[in-house]
This record gives structure tokens, C-alpha cells and sequence, in this order.
């Protein structure tokens, strides 16, 4: 078992600047995040891993495990406004940043919803703002910000995805673990997508393995 705090993201309103999300700090509360990043494999290079092409210790496990389970789809569900009782899901992890991250962009439409969970402790990047997630009100300028989110303490962010949902960080390069969890519509797109991830599965684990 792990803790989440589930009683914080259901008290946590929907804000709609410049669209529909939600950021819960302390999602994982501090104990628990201390245990998941003493589990959490090192990531020195950029890209999303599937989680099932990793080595994780038990708590980082369980936390993956967690992440899928029926209390966040409803909750989510609930606080949108959406059905998600069908939607295939697809979790990435993330342990490193470089140059040619944070630009700005849309979630491709087949994520229906993008979750975010930041793991990392506070630092000084952090607090000059470098590497901080900024959810945008168009896609032509990073400082045209409503909303920043630092990616540390167990942090969660939620928005269900839409042609407007810009988003991108100022340039950070080094460890930064994320985990994203994207629920998927059934299309041919999110079929595609999905297969897509299950062959990167397969050839990430063996690159990490070599």
C-alpha cells in the first residue's frame, strides 16, 4: 500500500485559467515521497520510459500501480465532468531533462487527460523558475503564463486535453523524475499510440539492460 492524499485532490476546485486543471501540492505526502525517490531507477538521459521498461524498488512500484488504480479515474471523472470508464491508459516516467525539452505544445488529442506527478525535491532551479511547468494562453509566447507549476513534493497536475491546452518550461537541463499518465481515447490514433509505446517498451528495456 501507499499514500495518496485523495482527500486534497477532491477538495481541490477546477480552475479554467487559461483552461480547465487542477494542482494539488503534497499529493504524495513527504514520507511517502522520500521512499519513492529512494526506489526511483537513475534516468541520465532525456525521454519517456515505460514504466514497465524500468527497474523499480517497491514504493516507486507501488506508486505506478496507484496511479492506475479506480480512486484517481474517479475522482478525476468527478471533477471534470467526464466518463473515462473506458479509457485505456498509458504511464511514462521521465528522470532527465535537456535543451530540446520544454518547448511549446498540445498533447496529441488521443490523451484524453494528461496527469502529471512531480517527484523531485525543492531546489534552487525550482525556485528561479527553471524547469517549471507554465500552462499557457497561446502557443506563441512562455511568458504568457497563468499558471506555473514547480515539478516538486509530490505535486499533481490534471487537464483533460483540447487544441488549446498549450503548455511548455523554461530551458532546464538535468534530473527532473516525472511521472505522466495519460488516459487515451479508442480511436485508431490512440490504438496507434499505444502500440507505439508498447514497442518502445520493448526496445528500452534492452537499451537499458545493455
Amino acid at each position: 500500500m501507499i499514500s495518496l492524499d485523495f482527500a486534497r485532490l477532491l477538495k481541490t476546485p477546477v480552475a479554467h485559467d487559461p483552461f480547465p486543471h487542477v494542482v494539488v501540492p503534497d499529493f504524495v505526502p513527504p514520507a511517502t515521497l522520500d521512499a519513492v525517490l529512494a526506489d526511483m531507477p537513475r534516468l541520465d538521459r532525456r525521454g519517456s520510459f515505460p514504466v514497465d521498461s524500468v527497474r523499480l524498488g517497491p514504493h516507486a512500484a507501488a506508486l505506478m500501480r496507484a496511479m492506475e488504480e479506480p480512486m484517481l479515474r474517479g475522482a478525476i471523472e468527478g471533477l471534470f465532468g467526464i466518463d473515462l470508464h473506458d479509457a485505456p491508459t498509458m504511464v511514462t516516467l521521465r528522470g532527465w531533462t535537456s535543451e530540446r525539452d520544454g518547448r511549446i505544445h498540445c498533447d496529441s488529442l488521443a490523451k484524453r487527460v494528461t496527469v502529471l506527478l512531480y517527484l523531485n525535491p525543492q531546489t534552487d532551479a525550482w525556485a528561479r523558475q527553471e524547469g517549471c511547468l507554465r500552462l499557457l494562453r497561446g502557443p506563441d509566447d512562455l511568458e504568457d503564463f497563468a499558471v506555473e507549476v514547480p515539478p516538486i513534493n509530490g505535486t499533481l497536475l490534471v487537464f483533460p486535453n483540447g487544441p488549446t491546452t498549450w503548455h511548455g518550461h523554461r530551458r532546464f537541463v538535468g534530473p527532473r523524475y516525472s511521472v505522466q499518465l495519460n488516459y487515451m481515447t479508442t480511436d485508431d490514433k490512440a490504438r496507434s499510440e499505444l502500440r507505439r509505446h508498447r514497442i518502445s517498451a520493448f526496445v528500452k528495456r534492452l537499451t537499458l539492460a545493455a
